[in-house]
């Protein structure tokens, strides 16, 4: 696979997004599917694929502790596009046990605890929602955090056996931001507060002029270790 990895990237060199964007939906049709958490780049994604192939599989995780304005923009996304954002829920009983043993807030416990946290209410419904498909879409960018910056437009994620297309991988902040205004893309009005990255309202918070885009998420955590598990290489 890594050949193969290797080879779509050698291919696709000098594709721009909705290049490689186009290229995907079509070569693997009914079995791809863009993962939105619905921040800046993952919005500008959703109208990318729209524009392609309306029918094309988008979904999300909700974890249950997300923003009032994340459920919001959900659905404005929804009624501009014309679309049905497929919603993945974490498992209620795991839930429930783990914050019977370890409480509400565990993720401020240890970083053991916040992964334990992230894996419930995320990967195993990531899972979930992986069912069928080859490949998955991202809105990863190497300049939003040190853990992101070797990652290529295309990679083989080990961890779910799939295809990982990642279109805006060398696009910078003001592309994502330009792009957005251009096409009157909705997004969450977080990041006109200092949230340039939005995930469980317990785990984020504005960021201070100067600090790393990702300084918000997981704030009392070292950050090579501030990563959820969505995006292990």
């Amino acid at each position: 696979m890594r050949d193969k990895i290797a080879a779509l990237n050698q291919k696709l060199a000098g594709s721009d997004a909705i290049g490689l964007l186009s290229y995907f939906l079509t070569g693997y049709k009914g079995k791809i599917a863009l993962s939105t958490s619905l921040g800046l780049e993952d919005q500008v994604l959703t109208e990318m694929v729209c524009s392609i192939d309306k029918n094309a599989k988008i979904f999300t995780l909700d974890t249950g502790r997300l923003f009032p304005e994340t459920y919001d923009l959900i659905h404005r996304t929804n009624q501009k596009y014309g679309i049905q954002t497929q919603v993945y829920f974490p498992d209620a009983i795991q839930v429930e046990e783990m914050v019977h043993a370890k409480g509400i807030n565990l993720f401020y416990n240890s970083v053991e605890d916040r992964k334990t946290c992230c894996r419930i209410r995320k990967i195993e419904p990531l899972k979930r929602a992986f069912a069928g498909l080859d490949v998955w879409i991202c809105g990863l960018r190497r300049d939003q955090s040190v853990t992101r910056a070797e990652m290529q437009p295309i990679e083989w994620d080990e961890n779910n056996g799939l295809i990982k297309l990642n279109p805006l991988i060398d696009w910078s902040e003001e592309q994502v931001k330009s792009y957005i205004k251009e096409h009157k893309i909705p997004y969450n009005p977080l990041h006109d507060k200092g949230f340039p990255s939005i995930g469980c309202q317990p785990c984020t918070r504005a960021i201070l002029p100067g600090e790393d885009l990702r300084a918000g998420r997981w704030w009392w955590e070292n950050p090579d270790t501030k990563e959820c598990g969505l995006h292990k290489r």
